[in-house]
């Protein structure tokens, strides 16, 4: 069989906006053939069919909600992480 498989994924040093990156990572066969990065603001294809997706993307209406994801996505679960680790420690 194949597996196909997307890992979504918020880096941080602290819950301010500039401190956060949203990747967003597609997989096949556990090879990386394409990924999002909100530092890089684009899609960029590993594979020869992620190259021509990422460019397929980056020309289409999806960028601009990747975009968004940053700030959708991370910035809420970000801030419910720093307050949960914070007052564990």
């Amino acid at each position: 069989g194949f597996l196909h498989y997307v890992v979504t994924d918020c880096e941080f040093n602290s819950s301010k906006l500039n401190d956060i990156e949203y990747t967003e990572s597609y997989y096949y066969n556990k090879l990386e053939i394409i990924r999002f990065s909100s530092s890089v603001g684009k899609s960029v294809g590993y594979t020869e069919v992620g190259i021509k997706n990422a460019e397929r993307l980056n020309n289409g209406p999806e960028v601009i909600a990747r975009r968004a994801q940053k700030e959708s996505y991370c910035l809420s679960n970000v801030g419910i992480d720093v307050e949960s680790a914070l007052t564990k420690s």
